[in-house]
Parts: structure tokens; sequence; C-alpha cells
């Protein structure tokens, strides 16, 4: 009985390198052994897009301040996908990320302390042309980003804060 126990452990051990090998773990061992949560791409662009919609509406109303930190957290999110994914089926995500939409942005913060509408429009719409850009070199063209007409957010007040 023992031998056989020990059979089926040793079994399970060697399958399971095999096993690891071939899924992608969600999960990534931090300090002390203990994983951590890693997200995958898509998980990165759809946090993108909400940041690309909250900073429309964010420029659109003049809050500024919103708009700001909504420009901060969408170059986080390209940070890190330059970052976790340089390469993704063999595309240069990096590369093409970092010579098309990050560039873009600088304007935007240029806009946004400038705390100028007009030039927000100009600077948001560029942006979305880069955006639909690097989606179409990297074989992704189905997925077309555009100025938002209506929030998902109705739980958010985009308008700036009214001074007491």
């Amino acid at each position: 009985m023992k031998s056989l126990l020990t059979a089926a452990v040793l079994a399970i051990a060697a399958l399971a390198p095999v096993n690891a090998a071939e899924q992608k773990p969600a999960a990534q061992p931090a300090e002390g052994g203990k994983e951590t949560y890693a997200s995958g791409l898509g998980e990165i662009m759809s946090l993108q897009q909400m940041r690309h919609l909250k900073l429309w509406f964010a420029g659109a109303a003049k809050n500024w301040a919103l708009a700001d930190y909504e420009l901060d957290e969408l170059t986080e999110g390209f940070d890190d996908l330059i970052k976790f994914f340089p390469v993704k089926d063999e595309i240069p995500l990096s590369q093409m990320a970092g010579s098309t939409v990050v560039p873009m942005l600088p304007e935007l913060k240029s806009a946004i302390e400038a705390r100028d509408g007009g030039k927000f429009a100009a600077a948001f719409d560029k942006l979305t042309a880069a955006c639909n850009s690097c989606h179409q070199a990297s074989n992704h063209g189905f997925i077309v980003i555009q100025r938002p007409t209506t929030s998902p957010y109705s739980n958010q007040s985009f308008a700036p804060p009214r001074k007491q």
C-alpha cells in the first residue's frame, strides 16, 4: 500500500511541471513565497479604455483636477503595458505603444495644465487616433476607440466640485 501511494505521489510530481508549463499562471510568486495577481493584457487594456472614457468626461466638464488624475492613471497603464507585455504574439507592443500612443500624452498634459478645452479636445482626438493606429498595427483593428458619447458611470459626477 505504501509503495502504491509513493508511486502515485511520484507520478503526480512528475506530471506537475508539464502541466504547469502548459498553463499561463495568473499568479506570480512574491516575496515570502506568497502568490500575487498578475493582470493580463486584456485587463490592462480594459482599464485603459475606462480611463480614456473618464478622461474625456472630466475634460469635457472642465474638471481639470480629475482630468489630470485620469491622465496620470492612463500613463501608468501604458507603463504597465510596456513593462509587462513588451512583445505579445510576436508583436512588439512596447515599441508600438512607445512610438504611437505615449508621445500623445504630453500634449494632453499641457492642455489640462492650461485648462484649455479646445486644446484638450484636439489632443484627446490625437490620442484616440494613436490608440486606433496601434490597434491596427497589432492586428486588433477590430477594436476601434472613439470619443465617448455616454458614461456608464452614473454614480460619478464629472463636473468640477463646487466651491463652498
